[in-house]
């Protein structure tokens, strides 16, 4: 996947999005995305990570809600939100729509595992929901990083092309084979 004639075109979009002001921000020259958006993510996932040992979380993880690239920056503490969020406005939508799809995976694959923990399970089902969600996660953080990255072809995978509610019913299935069988 070769991006598009994006740079030109971007960055001349308003001196919001200047390459000098890109400078040492964690916003991805070539692609204008931030690696922290992967922060929404990685909170829900390290919640996930501490259930078996600390079922207090699960209230916590029970709160967690999906976000858009641009709701997490608005809602964060990042130093450069404003610029992370105008850069995003006008990033090539050649990144753009990668990460956004891998998002609204990892969102749908998030809520069903929320939507699953609501009910009163036992210890090995939370433990086994909580183990199966981060295991079809993880990759997920990472080909969404190659994204922003710029290394468009990390993303191309196949793995990256199974459809939102096959990754689901996996997750599901995972889950229930680890519980019957523990």
């Amino acid at each position: 996947m070769t991006p598009g004639p994006r740079s030109k075109t971007a960055l001349a979009a308003g001196p919001a999005v200047e390459p000098a002001r890109l400078d040492g921000t964690n916003i991805n020259l070539t692609t204008l995305l931030a690696t922290d958006f992967l922060n929404h993510f990685n909170e829900a996932i390290m919640l996930l990570e501490m259930l078996p040992m600390a079922p207090e979380c699960k209230d916590d993880f029970l709160a967690w809600r999906p976000m858009s690239y641009t709701e997490h920056f608005a809602a964060s503490n990042f130093k450069h939100r404003d610029l992370a969020i105008a850069a995003y406005e006008v990033a090539d939508l050649a990144y753009r729509r990668p990460l956004d799809q891998i998002s609204r995976q990892m969102h749908l694959i998030l809520i069903e595992a929320r939507n699953g923990l609501k009910g009163d399970l036992s210890d090995d089902t939370i433990r086994a929901l909580a183990e199966a969600t981060v295991q079809w996660l993880k990759p997920m953080v990472a080909r969404a990083g190659a994204v922003i990255n710029g290394e468009l072809e990390e993303y191309a995978r196949p793995a990256a092309e199974a459809a939102p509610q096959d990754a689901i019913d996996a997750l599901f299935e995972d889950a229930v084979k680890a519980v019957c069988h523990a």
